[in-house]
């Protein structure tokens, strides 16, 4: 074991559980636990935002797919770019006022619950069995992440006790200082990866001997147009295939720990300044992200004579920061992939907690005390987490795979119904029953049934089909009573005052 590498893990890993202890004690009720009391500057809420997004997916699932099928994977990274740009534009303003004016929401389906007025919960508690779910799915690709790097990196520790070790230190810090602790984590997380994966790739350039060596051991790899955006593994991409990797971008419209960060902003007025910075970022990361597949690609043509039978192509990241940069750097760049993992870990563990008691325990006992929910909520974070782990531990599923599934889940579910609840006065909760069953249904069966032979990701089909039964039901049905109407008209003048 490589004790300089270990301990750039244990300072890592001692600051992100110190930010979590020092908010602790600052955690006041649950809109402050939840939603960080809606006081986030833009560039805290836009690059926490970003990381939570991205997750060990940017630094291992996104290299690992080009370094194996050449450019034609980077649609998923276009696509996910104006995802994310659009989310913010036409989603994240609306959002911060619209969750205010109906019933000061604290989670995504207490929005809709409000925003409809739900008087049954039965809407809240779908969409809190649906995050439910897909969280549980998604954590744990996470914590399969945590497990691949901590025994790649140190080989003698059993797989089993890496993704435990990985795991515990998210629940620790998520546990104690809730929203505000994932968010300024996240942030500094966002910071540290953005660092990495540009640096990576810049090295092995260099080590290289510059770009014409890199391009050059292209045309050696036994991948046809392996440097060609239209084409993927070697065959030409279909049109189809290309809408299905920018079908991606839909999910950001409806992906719980990103839109509730919307939420979270101190002022709407703010979304532009945190809209841009999250473009640079996004940009920036994706870019470096698909060079490090490209690049890495030469860098093992070279190095190794190609990629070693049994090799695990989400591993590029590792094996070249292990091999160029001495023990201590390597390890602040290994702190990084954690970085990735445990920025959209957390977020995704206290959404997870938020739906179960805000929008579940606290529907059906409406008396039960914030602070009594508070700890009920710390509970919760530790039961996802176990059955992610055992998840994990007992799936076959890549991180790649499991990511995949669960974003389109959460884009097909929730997607059509955010943007027709933040832009259509017409919309009813009939509709809003509608939208976010069939989008999950849809997700299900598509990908069980026609995903292999469509070629589609379920994600697209999934969209559409909500949207539209979404807007079928809602007109089929009686238009919202008058003050639901009246509150939809209050939020698109609602202003808050600047109070910083």
């Amino acid at each position: 074991m490589d004790y300089m590498i270990l301990l750039a893990f244990i300072i890592y890993f001692a600051i992100v559980l110190g930010v979590g202890f020092y908010f602790y004690k600052r955690s006041e009720g649950m809109e402050d636990y939840f939603l960080g009391g809606r006081s986030m500057n833009p560039y805290v809420t836009a690059i926490s935002a970003q990381a939570s997004d991205m997750s060990s997916w940017l630094l291992m699932g996104l290299p690992g797919a080009v370094l194996v099928a050449g450019l034609g994977e980077a649609w998923i990274g276009i696509g996910l770019a104006a995802g994310s740009y659009l989310s913010w534009l036409f989603v994240a303003k609306k959002l911060r006022k619209h969750s205010v004016v109906a019933g000061n929401s604290l989670t995504v389906p207490e929005f809709f619950s409000n925003r409809y007025k739900d008087k049954t919960g039965y809407l809240a508690m779908i969409c809190a069995v649906i995050i439910l779910f897909f969280f549980v799915i998604y954590v744990a690709s996470g914590f399969k992440g945590c497990g691949t790097i901590l025994q790649t990196i140190f080989p003698e520790i059993d797989f089993t006790l890496a993704m435990a070790i990985g795991a515990a230190i998210i629940i620790v810090y998520t546990f104690m200082g809730g929203y505000k602790a994932v968010c300024w984590t996240d942030f500094f997380q966002g910071l540290l990866m953005l660092v990495a994966v540009v640096v990576v790739p810049l090295a092995a350039m260099g080590h290289l001997g510059g770009w014409g060596e890199v391009t050059a051991a292209w045309d050696t790899v036994g991948v046809e147009e392996f440097a060609n955006l239209f084409w993927d593994g070697g065959k030409p991409l279909s049109f189809i295939a290309i809408l299905s990797l920018l079908a991606w971008a839909f999910g950001y419209f409806g992906m719980p720990h990103i839109v509730v960060r919307y939420m979270s902003i101190r002022n709407p007025e703010e979304v532009k300044i945190a809209r841009r910075v999250s473009l640079v970022w996004i940009v920036i990361a994706l870019s470096a992200a698909i060079m490090i597949g490209m690049i890495g690609r030469s860098y093992m043509e070279s190095t190794y004579g190609g990629i070693p039978v049994g090799y695990n192509p989400e591993h590029i990241f590792i094996t070249m920061a292990g091999d160029m940069f001495v023990p201590i750097i390597a390890g602040l760049l290994f702190a990084a992939l954690m970085a990735a993992i445990m920025s959209t870990a957390d977020s995704q563990l206290l959404v997870s907690a938020s739906a179960i008691t805000n929008d579940v325990l606290k529907k059906l006992n409406k008396d039960i005390s914030d602070n009594k929910l508070m700890w009920i909520s710390r509970g919760v974070v530790v039961l996802i987490s176990v059955l992610a782990l055992i998840l994990a531990i007992n799936g076959s599923d890549s991180i790649m795979g499991l990511v995949s599934y669960a974003w389109a889940g959460f884009g097909a579910a929730f997607g059509p119904l955010m943007i027709l609840s933040l832009y259509w006065k017409r919309m009813n909760l009939y509709g809003a029953y509608a939208s976010v069953i069939s989008g999950f249904l849809v997700v299900i069966l598509w990908n069980t049934f026609l995903a292999a032979s469509t070629g589609i990701y379920e994600l697209l089909p999934g969209f559409i089909i909500s949207l539209i039964v979404g807007v079928v039901v809602s007109l089929a049905t009686p238009e919202p009573s008058q003050d639901i109407q009246d509150e939809f008209d209050a939020a698109q003048v609602y202003e808050e005052p600047m109070n910083y």
